[in-house]
């Protein structure tokens, strides 16, 4: 092997090395990584497709140096293109947890928690996933916010003191399940 080959050989391991120390690890549901591969593989085919034909059709409409709608298409495009690279990081960086195996005395990812504000007395209950699969509606709060943060490694009848950017609030824990 020549000494060129060496060295391009050696840049590209150290990329990939890079590259697989920038992916962060995520843990998601088998849900949530269903619903992302399935977004993945929409704007590979699906996705795509209608780009290129939102492309095309400005393009057959003359001068591509005054043409607007060329520009948006092509716009669009880079958009599209950097969702899909994201997503296909996202995924590098994905783990399933198996939620059979996960201990239910305390708090982790993917625990369904009820909690109660001391304040109020309010009571929530919220199940803590990963970034992408947050929806506060849903009853699904990030394992990286403030609240899932406090509850994290917490057990039954523990109280977690929070920081939220409102001011400190004070929970107990009533409920852990899966």
């Amino acid at each position: 092997m020549s000494a060129d080959a060496d060295v391009v050989l050696f840049v590209f391991y150290t990329a990939v090395i890079i590259f697989l120390d920038m992916t962060e690890v995520t843990y998601y549901s088998k849900e949530g990584l269903e619903k992302l591969k399935e977004e993945l593989q929409y704007l590979k085919t699906e996705g795509r497709a209608q780009i290129a034909k939102a492309i095309a059709e400005a393009r057959d409409k003359g001068d591509l140096s005054e043409n607007a709608e060329y520009d948006a298409a092509k716009d669009a495009q880079g958009l599209h293109e950097a969702r899909i690279a994201k997503l296909e990081e996202t995924l590098a960086g994905a783990r399933l947890i198996d939620e059979s195996k996960l201990d239910t005395s305390k708090v982790l990812a993917l625990s369904i928690v009820k909690i109660k504000n001391l304040k109020n007395g309010a009571t929530m209950t919220y199940q803590l996933v990963s970034e992408a699969e947050a929806d506060l509606k849903a009853g699904k709060i990030s394992v990286k916010s403030p609240v899932a943060q406090g509850l994290l490694g917490k057990t039954v009848g523990e109280k977690a003191e929070i920081a939220v950017p409102a001011g400190k609030l004070e929970f107990e824990i009533l409920e852990i399940s899966r």
